[in-house]
């Protein structure tokens, strides 16, 4: 059974030799906080796709904003578990640990789309797709099963752990060099990708399976099946993905009535779906407040739904908690809530999927994402494959160094090129495609 003692640990990944030996007046959950909010990686997610197109005269949510607001959510929660836990746990010696909750939480938050590639999930799946049914399926042969499942399933999450773990060239050991607590937090799905199943969702490359290890024996958090494949989730990956659902489903409502995909009435009813009996009747007397401006009333509505729904995940983890802890317990907290917050947020996933999704904005960033990936893809793996052709040696004297495209094994190379690409900006990826395909030059 896992235990908040050492499920807390200040240990940095890469830099365990230094442990203790740097008193700060931050703590060092704190310190991982700052780390993500001051780095570049994190700042170009002010440029990548969320759901609709960017850039544009109205303002919608990009992946920095939806992590930064998925951070104060999951801040929000944790504080409400810790309130409980320390008062649970109170005379232990561990317990000043549980103060720091909220931090790690906010920072898995802002980790938790880092790895995601330009143009939202399109991305994803236009990788993906490249190696199972593109031009990538011919490199089946050459590499190994996991190796191969690590292409074909390509997933943010996964590469989110590489690029925060990793050693990439000329940088130091540990990546960003986060606490373990911080790291685990960010792994929703604790397994490879030879265990991804239908849905294709895993939580760590080959390339890492060593410091994934690394990580689960010092949380003291055991395998969840007997071939010692799948690992038990760090509980508090829990309020993590509880943060991630309640943003972006109640962002995407409120970004849809900003670009008059849905009418006032429509988000208004679909917020005020989250309240029953008297918390309607109040929220509805307070509406009147904001009657010259419809964009506040929305805006009201939302915080009140998030309110809602941050109340019923926080009680479901504390009255969870053991079972977290005995690690058999995978179900979202989402779907603990209770019955009227489920059935508006069921209601709001379905129109959701039949008038934000597919709409033909969206839908054109899919097609754009897939034919950008499919070029740049075709680009620097010819170039790694072979590198010492003429046009191979210029596409890869731009990369920066940090990727190590001419590694001597092909998966390496392989999952560089996945690096570089993945790290992209829309606004980059699209005018590198343009510039490796001819249609557009340097100014002369």
């Amino acid at each position: 059974m896992m235990d908040w003692d050492h499920l807390l640990s200040t240990l940095r990944f890469g830099q365990e030799h230094l442990s203790g030996l740097r008193p700060h007046a931050r703590t060092e959950f704190q310190r991982d906080y700052d780390r993500l909010i001051f780095s570049s990686a994190f700042r170009r997610m002010q440029s990548k796709t969320q759901v609709f197109p960017l850039p544009g005269i109205v303002f919608v949510h990009n992946r920095l904003t939806h992590s930064l607001e998925v951070s104060c959510v999951g801040r929000s929660l944790a504080n409400n578990a810790a309130s409980a836990f320390i008062e649970k746990y109170k005379g232990e010696e561990w317990t000043w640990k549980l103060e720091s909750l909220d931090d790690v939480v906010a920072t898995a938050c802002l980790a938790h789309d880092m790895g995601n590639p330009p143009f939202g999930h399109s991305g994803e799946r236009a990788i993906s797709s490249y190696f199972s049914e593109g031009n990538g399926k011919s490199l089946e042969s050459e590499l190994d099963e996991q190796q191969w499942m690590d292409l074909v399933h390509f997933e943010g999450n996964a590469n989110a752990f590489r690029l925060l773990s990793h050693q990439f060239n000329g940088r130091r050991p540990g990546g960003f060099a986060l606490t373990y607590s911080t790291l685990a937090s960010v792994i929703k799905y604790p397994y490879p990708s030879t265990a991804a199943g239908k849905k294709g969702k895993f939580g760590y490359f080959k390339a890492e399976s060593d410091g994934f290890h690394r990580l689960m024996k010092e949380l003291r958090i055991e395998p969840a099946d007997a071939e010692g494949k799948c690992f038990s989730r760090h509980p508090l990956v829990f309020l993590v993905e509880a943060a991630d659902d309640i943003c972006y489903q109640i962002m995407d409502i409120e970004d849809a009535h900003h670009l008059k995909i849905l009418s006032t009435d429509e988000t208004r009813e679909l917020l005020l779906g989250f309240l029953d009996g008297e918390r309607r009747s109040h929220v509805e007397e307070r509406m009147n407040l904001f009657a010259s401006d419809v964009n506040e009333q929305i805006a009201y509505l939302r915080s009140c739904a998030i309110g809602t729904l941050v109340h019923e995940c926080s009680e479901a983890f504390i009255s969870h908690e053991e079972e977290i802890l005995r690690g058999r317990f995978m179900t979202p907290l989402m779907d603990l809530i209770s019955e009227t917050p489920k059935q508006a947020y069921r209601h709001c996933s379905e129109v959701a999927v039949s008038k934000i999704y597919n709409t033909s904005d969206v839908v054109d960033i899919e097609i754009a994402g897939h034919r950008i990936f499919s070029v740049l893809l075709d680009r620097y793996l010819e170039a790694v494959l072979w590198p010492d052709r003429v046009a191979s040696k210029l596409l890869l004297s731009r990369v920066p160094r940090q990727y190590e495209m001419r590694s001597p094994e092909l998966y390496c190379r392989l999952l560089a090129v996945l690096d570089y690409i993945s790290g992209m900006t829309d606004e980059y990826a699209l005018d590198l495609y343009r510039k490796i395909s001819g249609i557009s030059l340097p100014t002369l």
